[in-house]
């Protein structure tokens, strides 16, 4: 079997914009017609751009070659193997990785389908009968204060999808302290608001539900830890890339610093990064965002590697539905899996767009037992709905 044809599609999300603006999809096929589809995750260019670097990629390693074969292929792209003027890459890169990725998900796609089996019978068999899974706080419909940073919307929305089953929420109540001069140190009455918005879901949720703290790397270490001492009481799952993701020993002071895990991961690339986080202790929770890291053998690497220190993982998920799918194949047969960030329930375009949609029931996903990935895109879906040119940058 031989991977022969390359599709591509950059999807315009509408309104309002759940899991991202635009979505980058591909399609590989075989010479004896079996399909496989793949997501890049936010590779740092213009969308079209990244579709012609997709487009190189699979002119240069991936056109001709075993779909099967996928360690192989995966170290031609990342090394640059044997090509003239693309050897010696070697070293985490989004772009490179997140195409990689999107490849690699499209190879186990074919694979799963070409052996009528789901990918994660391939990886070590079904452990998990459902995930559990956890959305961000949305404002309701035609609301204009953010559950973010509002204290009263917070604990409203908190407890409206508590009713929807969720067992888990996710808020960065320092999200309007973000900029291009990060990190830096929050302003007190930011702080004491974001303390506010902490109590006000804590509150309305009691102990029906998890709090995950999910910042952006926008504060200085120090920052950080005040932030953290502040909220102890509150009892949060996690504390989400609480510093940027450049300096492991800054992210490990944290993590002696304060009782609240530690979760990171969705702004690094493959396993050699992920092992520094480990060995410096700096994160009890993986947070790989399978179209970025590798893909889906790779963020298996990690979890594995993630056993050996009891750190468990929890793939990030803000972009399409075949990212989605991929990152369920991992957690249905990784042991230390802890919970699955959704979009909501998986339902609006993530479901129009697929055949299928993915199986979302009283706050947990069902595994799908169809082969490969478990979903079908509807290219029709995706053709209707180009992405399209912005006035902002």
């Amino acid at each position: 079997m031989k991977i022969t044809t390359l599709k591509t599609w950059v999807v315009g999300t509408p309104p309002p914009y759940r899991g991202g603006r635009n979505w980058v999809f591909l399609k590989l096929i075989t010479d004896n017609g079996i399909e496989g589809v793949g997501e890049v995750y936010k590779a740092p260019f213009h969308p079209r751009t990244v579709v012609r670097l997709i487009e190189d990629v699979f002119e240069t390693y991936v056109e001709g070659s075993d779909p099967f074969g996928i360690e192989r292929l995966w170290r031609a792209v990342y090394y640059g193997e044997g090509y003239e003027g693309h050897d010696h890459h070697q070293h985490p890169d989004h772009t490179v990785a997140g195409i990689l990725s999107a490849v690699e998900m499209a190879c186990w796609d074919i694979v799963g389908k070409a052996l009528e089996q789901p990918v994660y019978n391939l990886l070590g068999g079904k452990y998990h009968e459902r995930l559990r899974s956890y959305t961000y706080l949305y404002p309701a419909a035609g609301e204009r204060t953010s559950p973010h940073t509002d204290p009263d919307s917070a604990g409203e929305r908190a407890a409206a999808y508590v009713e929807q089953g969720f067992t888990a929420v996710k808020f960065d109540p320092l999200i309007d302290v973000m900029g291009f001069e990060d990190p830096r140190e929050p302003p007190l009455d930011r702080l004491d608001n974001a303390e506010a918005v902490v109590k006000s879901v804590r509150e309305a949720v009691g102990g029906r539900c998890d709090i995950l703290i999910g910042t952006h790397g926008q504060s200085t270490t120090s920052g950080t830890i005040r932030f953290a001492k502040r909220i102890e009481r509150y009892d949060p799952l996690w504390f989400e890339e609480p510093v940027p993701p450049e300096n492991r020993d800054e992210m490990a002071r944290v993590a002696r610093a304060t009782s609240i895990p530690v979760a990171t991961g969705e702004r690094l690339a493959t396993k050699h990064e992920f092992r520094e986080l480990l060995e410096k202790q700096a994160a009890a929770i993986l947070q790989m965002a399978l179209g970025r890291v590798g893909g889906i053998l790779e963020a298996k690497k990690i979890a594995g590697m993630a056993e050996a220190y009891y750190a468990q993982i929890a793939p990030h998920l803000y972009c399409g539905p075949i990212e989605a799918a991929a990152n369920i194949q991992v957690d249905t047969c990784s042991p230390n899996f802890l919970v699955q960030e959704s979009i909501e329930r998986f339902d609006g375009f993530h479901a129009e767009i697929l055949k299928k949609s993915i199986q979302w029931e009283d706050g947990y996903i069902i595994p799908p037992t169809e082969p490969g990935l478990g979903v079908e895109l509807d290219e029709e879906v995706a053709d209707a709905h180009p992405f399209r040119e912005s006035r902002r940058r």
